[in-house]
């Protein structure tokens, strides 16, 4: 059974678009999933079973996606619950605007604004692709670092 979710608060800020400047904060998640756990003593929201996180025209698909978040305090004194890092394992597809990125897996830290995607990594954008074990992203500066080994690009002008 497919339980489709509306945003929480702690998973607003899950989606930053890689190699881009990311949507909006405003603009709403959808997750689906066959299933969601919340360990709110762990402060996780654990979504299992084709996992499909979409905000705008972003996705990130997996099979498992673990949303760590914590409580920020407000100006006004109260708190709210804000996503710090996403983990995704199995299958993971990231979709953008322009790009896309597969791999094994993926971990976004939310707060330092960096992404890092891990396991036969494809980064495609055009008929453009990268090849590696290893993307590092940093969302802020846009700087791109594929490692792990031997990289292969297949780079084709626009």
């Amino acid at each position: 059974m497919i339980r489709k979710l509306a945003a929480s608060a702690f998973v607003l800020g899950l989606m930053a678009a890689p190699l881009h400047a990311a949507e909006k904060i405003s603009t709403p998640v959808e997750v689906e999933a066959d299933e969601m756990e919340i360990i709110d003593a762990n402060k996780q929201a654990i979504f299992r079973g084709k996992v499909d996180a979409v905000r705008g025209s972003e996705h990130i698909r997996s099979d498992v996606m673990t949303v760590f978040y914590a409580d920020v305090k407000q100006p006004d004194g109260t708190s709210k619950s804000q996503a710090s890092k996403l983990d995704a394992k199995g299958n993971v597809t990231i979709t953008t605007s322009k790009q896309v990125i597969t791999g094994e897996w993926a971990k976004m830290d939310i707060l330092a604004n960096t992404l890092l995607v891990g396991g036969h990594v494809k980064l495609t954008e055009g008929k453009t692709t990268l090849q590696g074990e290893k993307l590092t992203v940093d969302l802020s500066t846009e700087r791109t670092l594929m490692s792990g080994g031997r990289v292969k690009g297949s780079f084709v002008p626009k």
